[in-house]
This record gives structure tokens, sequence and C-alpha cells, in this order.
């Protein structure tokens, strides 16, 4: 492992700590490798170091070059500078990431509490937002950023089509973040359509960290021990998962459903497809066939069959009406090719 230390701005204290996987030539050249950037919480006050190497070392071991980020805390000054702090912190990663071996396409960035925050705002409102967030009991709502700092954003609402997917992690009984403001990221990402999951243990309070114990205080569910390789599985369907061989191609799209890629794909939805100039919607003449007899099995028209299930994507027609897989490709095909 080789560790590179970067000073953002020595008058607020600011650095960035690089961790880089050694490196070798046993399966031919390296490839460039995800990036995760760790924002560890503490209330924008002392950085809670449990929440920093901890996390970095499981990433990396998941195959991850790894960044910790330490931004401007509020005893030496106050908001804006940690998301400027975050944006020199990618600018630096970017701008070395031949380098470093990172993939430009592959970046995530993982916040804990009042850390979590700020990779919510990186999410949000950065000029250099991640491919991915992972927020673990991130302070997300007016009410709890203000304790923090009063005037910073509230980063819920400011979740748009182009926020990043979120992996969303907390603890029903957290006394210190309200399960509120998770709640409220997760709302504000399905209002927009966007990809997340969402992890609620029985209990576990605040600062569990990795939920191992030696770094983590409380006792926590069982059930939320497995939340750091969930959160890797998760970023492996999100971006595609890293192998020997390089990137495969990621599960899930973007956008739930990917009406705003500018594409036809089997996640769009039914209505956006339906609403295609009439040549396209006349090619996809076989899936309309399929449709017919469940609609008049329902007591449907097929238009209002079609209008009833608007909201779901292509493939989940597909599945609704029991199609084959050969059957699903031919209709994914139409839709590529038009």
């Amino acid at each position: 492992m080789k560790v590179i230390n970067i000073d953002l701005s020595k008058e607020r204290n600011s650095s960035l700590e690089i961790y880089l996987n050694a490196e070798n030539n046993e399966f031919g050249e390296p490839r460039p490798r995800p990036f995760m950037l760790v924002i560890p919480g503490g209330g924008y006050g002392p950085w809670s170091e449990t929440e920093a190497e901890p996390p970095a070392l499981a990433y990396m071991a998941a195959g991850y070059q790894v960044g910790i980020l330490r931004y401007t805390i509020k005893d030496v000054a106050g908001w804006p500078h940690p998301l400027d702090d975050y944006e020199m912190a990618m600018e630096t990663v970017l701008s070395n990431a031949d380098e470093w071996l990172i993939d430009k396409d592959h970046i995530a960035v993982i916040g804990f509490s009042a850390g979590g925050h700020l990779a919510a705002c990186a999410a949000t409102i950065a000029e250099h937002k991640p491919d991915a967030a992972v927020l673990v009991y991130p302070s997300i709502v007016r009410e709890e950023c203000d304790i923090c700092q009063p005037g910073m954003p509230a980063p819920h609402e400011f979740v748009d089509r182009d926020t990043c997917p979120c992996f969303i992690l907390a603890a029903r009984d957290d006394v210190a973040v309200a399960l509120s403001n998770a709640l409220a990221m997760a709302s504000a990402l399905e209002r927009a359509g966007i990809y997340f999951e969402m992890h609620i243990g029985s209990y576990g309070s605040h600062g569990f960290s990795t939920t191992l114990r030696h770094v983590c205080g409380s006792e926590v569910c069982p059930r939320l021990a497995d939340w750091v390789s969930d959160s890797i599985e998760w970023l492996a369907e999100t971006m595609g998962e890293f192998t020997i061989n390089g990137f495969t191609e990621p599960v899930l799209p973007k956008y739930l459903p990917a009406d705003r890629e500018g594409r036809l794909t089997p996640d769009c939805s039914l209505a956006y497809v339906y609403r295609q100039p009439k040549e396209t919607v006349d090619k996809l003449e076989p899936l309309w066939a399929v449709m017919k007899p469940e609609a008049m099995l329902r007591g449907y028209s097929l238009e209002g069959w079609i209008l009833a299930l608007e909201q779901y994507s292509i493939r989940e027609v597909l599945r609704i009406h029991h199609c084959d897989d050969e059957f699903a490709e031919k209709i994914g095909n139409i839709l590529r090719e038009v």
C-alpha cells in the first residue's frame, strides 16, 4: 500500500490522504480501479477517526483506491469551506487519476453523520458530483444541519435529475441524528426518480462506523453488521464491478425509470415508450400483442391497461406478462435499434 498526504489548505488545516493498492503484473497490466472518498463525521468539529481509516481499509480490500478527506471544521472557518475542500480533493484525484490508476468514471463518496451531510451535498450541489454516494446516518434536514452550523444547505432540498444514486444507512434509535434525516433524503430521491437503497437497523444509535467492536461503542443490530459488504455489492450494481478483466456493466441504470437517459432501453417506463412517435410505437407491436389478452382478461382496453401500468418499466411489464428471456431480448433489441 502506498500513502500520499496532500495539503488542501494549510490555513484551514484541510487535507487529503490517499491510499493506493500495491500493483503487480500477475494478471497483465494493472487496470484503473474505482475510487472511494471517505468523509468522516464529527459535527463539523474534530473528525471522527473511527469513521476514517477503518472504512477506508474496508473499501481498499474490495479493490478501491481510497482517499480520506479531512475538511475544514467550524472552529477554523465555516461553510462553504468544507464543500470547497471536497471540490479541491476531487480535482486532485481527477488530475492524478492516470498516475494513481483511478478510473474517472467509477468514483464514489462515503460520508458519516456531518460527513454524510457533506457527501449528500457532493451528490446534489457539487460541481464534481460522484457516480454514487454512500450516506451513513447522515445529517440532512435543515433543523439538524443548523445544530452543526446555521445556514448550511439541506441536501434533500436540492435533489434533482443530476443527483447520483445513493446508498443510505441509519439506525431507528439514533438519538444524535434523527432517523427523519435519512427518510427525508430517501423521499427526495424517490420523488426525483433516482435509484437508491436504504437500510434501517432496529437499533444501533449513532457513530457505529463499520460496526467492528474496536471502533463501535454502542450495541448494534446484528443485521447492520454486513452494511459495508452490502454497500460494496450495491456499488458494483450501480457503477459496475471491478474485476481482473476490468469493470462489468452496471446492473442499474442511473435513473428510475431510465426515461432521462436520452435513449430507449427496457428500463424506460411504459408511458415514456408509448409516447414515442407512431413509427416507434408500431415497431413494438409484438409487445402490444402480448399485453392485449391480459388487458381483456382484466376488463381493460389495451390503452387502459397501458395507462394502468404506465409507471412500470418495460422490463417489469415483460415480467408481469411472463415473457421468456428470448422475447425480452427481442423487445430490448427493438428499443435499442430505435
